[in-house]
Parts: C-alpha cells; sequence; structure tokens
C-alpha cells in the first residue's frame, strides 16, 4: 500500500498522520498520532481511521530526548510493527520567506534557505526543520517535501504587503507574510462544496486556535490576513501577544531593561490569553473560570477579532460570507455568538439554534453575510500537496523569483 507521512513538529512534540493512495490518486487518511511529552515524559499515541487505538505507549526519557529522536521512534513503529514505509514525507513549515510560494522538494540546500527565517518563527520554524535533517540523514533517498504556511499568502498585492519603511528593507525580506495558509487554502478549497454561493465571493476566514488569525478571501484566494512578518501580529493568542505598539517593545527593553532573548521570550510565552487572564492560555478554561481576569481575556480577544473582521471587510470592499475554524473556532459556541454580535453592522444574523448544534451554517436564512463553521484539515493539504509534488516534482524545486518592484 502506498502511503504518505505527514509530520508537524512542535517543540515538546510531534504530530504524524499517515495516509494511503488508491488507485485513482485519492487519500485516505489511516493513522493519526503524536509522541509527545519529549524530554520529560514521551508517550506514542495513535488511533486508526475510526478512532480506535493503535497505540499508547511511554518511554524513557533518554531514549527521547529531543523531536529528531522522537520522530525516529514513531518512525520504528510504523515500520517495523505495522510494516508502513511512506513513499514521501509532507512537513508543516511556518516560514517560507519571500521566496517559497509553494511546496517544494526538500534537499540540504533548502534547509540552509530555510534556517535563515528561524528568528522569524523561533517558536516553530527550528522545530519544523529538525525531523526533516534528521530524515535526510537517515533516509536521504526519502523524498521530503516542505509546505508552507506562508505560502497562500504571496500573492498580495505590494500595497497590502508593504510596511512602512524604506524600500531596501522590503527588499531584504521585512515585509508582511501572514501565516497559517495552509488551513485556509483548504478553508477556500472545502467551500466550493459546503457553500459554493460565497466560494468564489467575498470571505472573511476567522482560524480561531492557541494561533489565531483571519484572512480576507476574494475569489478563494488570500488579499490579506492579520499576521504580518511574524506569528506575533494581529489578535491576541493564546500566549502571544497579537497586535502591540512597537513603542512597547522599546520601552520594555530601555526602561525595563529586558534583553532581547527575554523580550523574545516574554512576546511568545507569556502574553496573549495567559496574561491577560493569569489563568490559562487555554480558552475553555477561561470559560469555565469563576474568575474576572479571565471574563476579561475573553472580552479582549471577541472585541479584537471584531475589529480585525472590520479591517478585513474594508479590504475586500464588501463581505459575503464569514467563516469560523480552528479549535476555538469549531467549537466555542459562545465565542461564535459573541463575535457574531459585534458584526451585526455588516449584515451578520446568527442562529443561535444552530450554532448551539455546531451545524455548519449558523447564520439565520435573512442574514446578508452567510455564516459557516468549516473543520479545517492542514494534514490532509500537506498530503495533498505532497502526493502532487511527486506526480509533478521537476517543476516545483527551486525558490520563486521575485518580480521588479
Amino acid at each position: 500500500m502506498d502511503t504518505i507521512l505527514v509530520v508537524n513538529a512542535g517543540s515538546s512534540s510531534v504530530k504524524f498522520q499517515v495516509f494511503s493512495v488508491n488507485g485513482d490518486g485519492k487519500l485516505l487518511r489511516q493513522i493519526k498520532g503524536q509522541m509527545d511529552g519529549i524530554g520529560s515524559r514521551p508517550r506514542l499515541r495513535a488511533n486508526d481511521a475510526t478512532g480506535d487505538v493503535m497505540a499508547d505507549r511511554a518511554y524513557p526519557i533518554e531514549s527521547v530526548p529531543d523531536v529528531p529522536a522522537a520522530l525516529m521512534r514513531a518512525s520504528a513503529w510504523l515500520r517495523d510493527e505495522l510494516q508502513l514505509s511512506p513513499r514521501a514525507v509532507g512537513h508543516r513549515v511556518v516560514h517560507g520567506g519571500p521566496d517559497y510560494d509553494r511546496p517544494v522538494l526538500i534537499d540540504h540546500g533548502v534547509i540552509a534557505h530555510l534556517e535563515r527565517f528561524t528568528a522569524l518563527a523561533p517558536l516553530h520554524q527550528p522545530h519544523n526543520l529538525a525531523p526533516i535533517r534528521s530524515l535526510l540523514v537517515n533516509f536521504p533517498a526519502l523524498p521530503q517535501v516542505a509546505c508552507f504556511d506562508t505560502a497562500f499568502h504571496r500573492n498580495h498585492d505590494e500595497v497590502a504587503d508593504y510596511y512602512a519603511i524604506p524600500r531596501r528593507l522590503y527588499d531584504e525580506g521585512i515585509r508582511r507574510y501572514g501565516f497559517h495558509g495552509l488551513s485556509y487554502e483548504y478553508i477556500a478549497r472545502r467551500l466550493q462544496d459546503v457553500a459554493p454561493e460565497i466560494a468564489n465571493g467575498r470571505v472573511i476566514v476567522a482560524h480561531l486556535g492557541s494561533g489565531a488569525s483571519m484572512c480576507a478571501l476574494h475569489g478563494g484566494n488570500s488579499v490579506e490576513s492579520t499576521m504580518g512578518f511574524t506569528a506575533l501580529d494581529g489578535l491576541p493568542m493564546g500566549t502571544r501577544t497579537g497586535q502591540i505598539d512597537p513603542g512597547v517593545i522599546l520601552y520594555l527593553m530601555s526602561v525595563r531593561g529586558m534583553s532581547l532573548a527575554e523580550v523574545q521570550d516574554f512576546l511568545y510565552r507569556d502574553c496573549g490569553l495567559k496574561g491577560l487572564s493569569g489563568v490559562s492560555n487555554d480558552m475553555q478554561e477561561l470559560q469555565n473560570s469563576n474568575d474576572p481576569n479571565a471574563a476579561f481575556a475573553i472580552d479582549y480577544f471577541v472585541y479584537r477579532a471584531a475589529l480585525q473582521a472590520g479591517m478585513l471587510a474594508a479590504a475586500l470592499q464588501g463581505l459575503d460570507g464569514f467563516v469560523f475554524t480552528a479549535g476555538i473556532g469549531e467549537n466555542s459556541v459562545g465565542v461564535r455568538a459573541r463575535i457574531a454580535e459585534r458584526l451585526e453592522w455588516l449584515g451578520v444574523l446568527l442562529d443561535p439554534i444552530e450554532n448551539a448544534r455546531h451545524a455548519t451554517r449558523i447564520s439565520r436564512p435573512d442574514s446578508r453575510i452567510r455564516v459557516y463553521v468549516v473543520p479545517t484539515d492542514e494534514e490532509l493539504m500537506i498530503a495533498q500537496h505532497t502526493l502532487s509534488l511527486l506526480w509533478n516534482r521537476h517543476s516545483f524545486s527551486s525558490p520563486k523569483r521575485e518580480r521588479a518592484s
């Protein structure tokens, strides 16, 4: 059986999925698993396509000290116990920089190129690249494909991607990139089936999770995003600030005496819902808390989401549809209702019954803006890109050449 392995590596976990490829080239999810607790309490968990448990086992700390070791453990389980040897591996890589506007077949040159963007995604890029390097060393003949969260946004108009800084800095790569592109690409394609009446129109997609952003789609293409140069911008997130005056950063360093490393750690790990609430970075825990600071953190999240929606509606010059996706967007009835209430001025009228039962369409029949809940599937998007690249690998092997400014 031909299979494709999809890997999404973080700092303390490696999530993976296995897709089979049938005779018609259709991808079927077979296994969903992860190795978590890396370096502390390593544990392999995996389920089959129906949700039945296939593995749940712990390992000694010293046997899984880092991300590459975790991937090797998971790979050994797939190979030795399930006799699965994937034809290729697709990886989520958060930052592709200005060069990559599509998935790319990985070699050592590509890895070196992507390492340049580590400072732009310090929570993600090093961990995304670590298992790729390990597989290149241990299985050099195994095709690996990098799928970028930035790629879907690479066709923005320049006026949307520039900062008001000298042009030479734009040429160096300091520009607005946007992230969560694999999720938005999947939603754009999925809308053709679940909401064809808005799929080619003006749509805002709200990817609301621990990492949160929003994207303006027109004709299924990204025209604007709330995230910019890094994954810190835009909406407040689980532990990240979202939009913040750069003067705050200058103050923290010049007056509070914080070092660059301390500021980076603070902005990425101690802010957002966690910083505002002092309780948790998890929306479900905040909703279940009686702490007034938890309630304030939710108020802030909803308020900022509505503000950003207004900005994106302006970028689109109107609005036909609104889509909620990702962990909070797919599961929080209350957050969806409160954001929709703040968007009534745009023509959003939510159906509370449909919202409560997590229906696909949750707006009222008389709502001028149609509102949907569409589960995202970044892993399937990666598998599709990987399979496509295997079929056309000769045409996607080099970085994009920048058009002249």
